[in-house]
């Protein structure tokens, strides 16, 4: 009588074990830090300072860059608006930045630079036609350099990232002309 064990048992002895199995993988596996994307001057969802924007010095803020994965060969940075009454509207596209940077200064440029709504292959800060819009600085850490050319477009970088993105991380930033 004592050699069976039933139903409800054997459904504690399981629940058990697997508690076990789980807490001891919990302990074992310390969590991977992920990328991180901070600005100097202003915090994720507040407002970008007027500087960095086209009513003031039109130039991009300092960014710092956390935890970057180890395999990392390049970083990308784009720039975008999702917010744009005719779509999103990109403003800064930076490829094969290299991959100990830990520092995005102030008006620098710190990889290849590709071409934005604005036509250039520069920064173009913040310049909302109407209402306040939200910023996107997207940062990617990729297994590999990407072979492009100056002048390159977003899409043209999304497909090359393609099967190739370790970490992603962003910011977001608002803006509204007054």
């Amino acid at each position: 009588m004592g050699a069976f064990l039933g139903k409800r048992e054997i459904r504690i002895i399981v629940g058990a074990l697997c508690v076990l199995s789980l807490s001891s993988y919990s302990y074992a596996r310390k969590p991977a830090e992920t990328m991180t994307l901070h600005a100097l001057e202003f915090n994720h969802n507040e407002v970008i300072p007027r500087k960095f924007t086209c009513q003031g010095k039109d130039i991009n803020p300092a960014l710092k860059i956390e935890h970057i994965p180890p395999r990392t060969k390049a970083l990308v940075l784009i720039v975008d608006d999702p917010d744009a009454p005719m779509g999103t509207w990109v403003h800064w596209v930076v490829f094969n930045i290299p991959p100990d940077t830990k520092k995005i200064s102030e008006d620098s440029v710190p990889g290849i630079q590709g071409i934005n709504d604005f036509k250039r292959t520069s920064y173009g800060g913040p310049c909302p036609p109407s209402g306040s819009h939200r910023y996107f600085f997207k940062l990617y850490a990729l297994d590999k350099r990407l072979d492009l050319t100056v002048g390159a477009g977003k899409e043209d970088l999304l497909r090359a990232m393609e099967d190739s993105v370790l970490d992603y991380t962003e910011l977001i930033g608002t803006y509204e002309k007054k």
